[in-house]
């Protein structure tokens, strides 16, 4: 048997492989570009860009927990009109599906993020932000009918894949993952992370700024897996699936599970090499089991 296909058409974004990573923690994607081979990536989803600059939560922002990270950056960024002049016209030269992610809090800010970057150059597709934990507000993810009133808004607008990213606080995450199918979303991305504090027990005061941040990492994984499959279950759009993936084995069972990609964030902290590992390891897996191509084993769990 050859070399198995990697390829994924993930809601018309054509991707060498479907590793992506999360969106916060590459940056804009030059920050890796010393460290990390960009074009062994199937996607690059940038930080979430919002209409105007914003400078997020007071330091500190990221504290290690075991098995895992809290953050609680706030949306820090350079806002949209930066985004298209400063960053775009090099982003475009990778030669990778480059994913903006936008951020709002209101359905006419999200709107106004869709007219200027849809016909922006070197886009593959938009990532709706529905899910951040970190700006002090309800988060849209909560909230089905806003949901969908504000996929409708933006559907009229859009001529790029939509992408919505949906957050794990919610009683069934597959009612709020039902209704952007419903209402024009292309793919799900799934999940975002569980809120999380730390105490510092001497100063007796929350380490982070924000007193609250996200929780990532290993220790996430089984819940996002669950959540994942359970979409899958009932969307027939594609799903991103993420959340601890650490390694090859992770990434594969989120695919078994449902994903037709996946994305990794906190495994980059501490390893910028994980990117080849986990292509590597898929292709790996493909040729152990005998499997010509990726698409054969989303969603080819045994015994569900």
């Amino acid at each position: 048997m050859g070399k198995p296909d990697l390829t994924v058409n993930f809601a018309g974004i054509k991707m060498r492989n479907p590793l992506m990573v999360a969106s916060g923690t590459f940056g804009y994607g030059e920050e890796y570009e010393e460290l990390v081979d960009v074009k062994k990536l199937g996607a690059i989803v940038l930080k979430s860009v919002t209409l105007k600059p914003r400078q997020g939560n007071p330091p500190p922002r990221i504290v290690e927990t075991p098995a895992g990270l809290l953050n609680a950056i706030g949306l820090h960024n350079i806002g949209v009109s930066a985004l298209i002049r400063e960053k775009l016209p090099g982003l475009r030269n990778l030669g990778t599906p480059i994913i903006v992610s936008i951020g709002g809090e209101t359905v006419e800010e999200f709107v106004e993020l869709i007219e200027f970057l849809t016909d922006a150059e070197g886009i593959s597709g938009i990532e709706l932000n529905l899910s951040c934990p970190n700006i002090g507000k309800r988060i849209l993810a909560q909230d089905p009918a806003a949901a969908g009133k504000l996929l409708e808004s933006i559907r009229k607008k859009c001529r790029l894949p939509l992408i919505v990213k949906l957050s794990p606080q919610v009683t069934d995450i597959t009612e709020i993952a039902g209704t952007c199918e419903e209402k024009g979303a292309d793919a799900i991305s799934l999940i975002n992370s569980f809120p999380g504090m730390a105490i510092d027990i001497e100063t007796r005061k929350p380490v982070l700024g924000n007193t609250t941040g996200g929780l990532t990492g290993p220790a996430i994984k089984p819940l996002a897996l669950k959540m994942v499959w359970d979409v899958c279950r009932v969307v027939k759009i594609p799903v991103v699936g993420m959340g601890g993936v650490m390694r090859a084995s992770d990434a594969i069972e989120f695919m078994l599970a449902g994903a037709k990609a996946i994305a990794v964030g906190t495994a980059l902290f501490s390893n910028p090499d994980i990117i080849e590992e986990i292509v590597q390891g898929i292709e790996d897996y493909l040729v152990q089991n005998g499997f010509a191509s990726v698409s054969q084993i989303v969603g080819n769990l045994d015994g569900s």
